[in-house]
């Protein structure tokens, strides 16, 4: 089992910032992708960010340019610095980590989430 606990959520205005971090622990081996996706409400949820082993990113169009996502292999965590923070990327945030192990088995962890609010 592998757990995961998340920091960094709040409230913060228009135009300000904030970064959320993601710390893993348990039986972490075979770590493949780390990231973040959101959920705000009412809605499904959605990718945001993900950052391989080898350090390739993917982020979703609405937040390019403006958020950044980092990761550090040897602690097992993953960041997530959040610039420019508009009302519509207020949401519940969740770290999620996928695991292959070598019989080809994935697994998928998800966070218990963080509120990040964005509002005057």
């Amino acid at each position: 089992q592998v757990q995961l606990v998340e920091s960094g959520g709040g409230l913060v205005q228009p135009g300000g910032s904030l970064r959320l971090s993601c710390a893993a622990s348990g039986s972490i081996s075979s770590v493949d992708t780390m990231g973040w996706y959101r959920q705000a409400p009412g809605e499904e949820r959605e990718l945001v960010a993900t950052i391989t082993t080898g350090g390739t990113t993917n982020c979703a169009d609405s937040v390019k340019g403006r958020f950044t996502i980092s990761r550090d292999n040897a602690k097992n965590t993953v960041s997530l610095q959040m610039n420019s923070l508009k009302p519509g990327d207020t949401a519940v945030y969740y770290c999620n980590l996928v695991q292959i192990l070598t019989d080809g088995t994935v697994y998928r962890y998800w966070g218990q989430g963080t509120q990040v609010t964005v509002s005057s």
